[in-house]
């Protein structure tokens, strides 16, 4: 009758030459054990022989600097009482047999780590049909659960190793180039606002950017702006997720952005000839604009990245907005603490997102009515709303505020300022803006208005 261990030994992923190999590698040569120990922890050998009584202990006696060879690691196991008499000594020697050569230990370690990650699949869809079996949650509860562990395993897959200097001067040396030979004067993205661009360097690889203000500011419009410019100007794909509005409403936003036709007369279809040509040639030119719009309003972080990642030629990715997004589309409402937790989860993985798919990452987001109980009502990092998090997971964080929401009588009449209150890449500062109501834009103030 076979054991437990036995039956289950057929049943999951693992390969005994390969894990065998790796440890006779370690015994013959340790030098080759810091390469392993970087990829390999003991949980990724499957035969309990070979996690337990062999790497496990050499793995506590590298994290100690102790030296390593079959004389020490078998006195260490003594010492441990792991030590099996006329049973571990001879498996050592059977190991440094088997090994084929030192010189492939990696390819060794390749194979371990494959197998040990379907395992780790295996066991989260195990849990997970076990969830569904028991009734434990909703469907919701169990793509919450199976996201986080999926979440984790791909985590656990991207550790990079340490580069040296040299091959990432290499890197820089081409990124001077590429700029110098650019005839942009910014060295990321142009948000279409040259003012802007000036402050922030443009939208740059992998930066996460925070548009924040309160709600009727103009968010949503300036981050059309900005995907609208660099849709058309910047030759890749820009992708906006919209949890608020529907795809139906922000193409009518960018269609009035476009036309300069007022958004009432879009909205009511009181269109005059001249209109009618207006929008003709706005329609055309949004045709030719690699934007792409999703309006799913149950989106997760990993339902965007995994989006975004099937794009070709991706260049910019805008959320709309933060508040409103979940964790893995699961539960809408939460106490003050636990959402917290979930707005800092979701700030993390959207700077791990913008990170992995090396694109900026716009995400807008709400303030609290903190400043409302002030006199000076410009928005300060302390109001980002539900989490500090947020702020430090932004490279860049900008405010919108126009004082005219605040004071009818202003003589800043549809003037707007863009704080840059954060920015990794330079500078903090205020950038004037003209708001233009009527086709709810943003422009610089030097702007001058030409017809289509």
């Amino acid at each position: 009758m076979p054991t437990d261990e036995e039956l289950l030994s057929r049943q999951m992923p693992h390969s005994v030459e390969a894990e065998q190999a790796v440890l006779g590698s370690i015994l013959i040569d340790s030098e080759c054990l810091p390469q392993i120990v970087e990829q390999l922890k003991p949980d990724d050998f499957y035969i309990r022989q070979n996690r337990k009584e062999a790497f496990q202990t050499i793995y506590a006696m590298f994290s100690m600097s102790q030296k390593i060879d079959p004389v020490t690691v078998l006195n260490q196991m003594r010492l441990d009482g792991t030590y099996q008499e006329g049973v571990t000594r001879e498996y050592f020697f059977q190991l440094m047999d088997v090994t084929p050569t030192v010189t492939n230990v990696m390819d060794y370690v390749a194979i371990v780590k494959d197998r040990s990650t379907l395992r780790q699949i295996a066991e989260a869809a195990n849990a997970l049909n076990s969830m569904v079996a028991n009734n434990e949650g909703t469907s919701a509860e169990v793509l919450e659960a199976a996201e986080q562990r999926i979440y984790a395993i791909r985590q656990g897959k991207s550790a990079q190793g340490l580069h040296h200097i040299t091959s990432v001067m290499h890197e820089v040396y081409d990124r001077l180039a590429e700029l110098a030979s650019s005839d942009s004067a910014v060295p990321g993205l142009s948000t279409g606002l040259p003012d802007v661009d000036t402050v922030i360097s443009g939208l740059n690889k992998s930066d996460l950017i925070l548009l924040a203000a309160r709600p009727g500011m103009g968010k949503t419009s300036l981050a059309l702006n900005i995907l609208l410019y660099a849709g058309k100007h910047s030759g890749k794909a820009c992708v906006f997720f919209s949890l608020e509005m529907s795809r139906e409403q922000l193409a009518m936003r960018l269609l009035s952005n476009e036309s300069f036709v007022d958004n009432k007369k879009l909205t009511t279809g009181s269109l005059t000839d001249e209109d009618w040509e207006k929008v003709a040639l706005a329609a055309s030119a949004l045709n030719h604009a690699n934007i792409l719009i999703d309006d799913n309003p149950s989106l997760s972080v990993a339902d965007m990245n995994a989006k975004c990642r099937r794009v070709e030629n991706l260049g910019l990715v805008v959320i709309d907005y933060l508040q409103l997004m979940t964790s893995a589309g699961g539960k809408q409402n939460y106490s003050g603490e636990s959402r917290q937790q979930v707005v800092s989860d979701i700030s993390r993985a959207l700077k791990i997102m913008a990170k992995e798919l090396n694109v900026p990452v716009i995400c807008l987001s709400q303030l609290s009515r903190a400043n409302e109980n002030r006199e000076n009502k410009r928005p300060r990092l302390s109001d980002l709303r539900e989490s500090g998090a947020i702020e430090q997971d932004a490279d860049i964080v900008m405010f919108i505020y126009r004082d005219d929401y605040y004071n009818q009588d202003t003589e800043n009449h549809n003037l707007a300022e863009c704080i840059v209150a954060k920015n990794r890449h330079g500078e903090l500062a205020t950038v004037p803006l003209q708001w233009l109501p009527e086709f709810t834009t943003f422009s610089s103030v030097d702007w001058k208005h030409q017809e289509p």
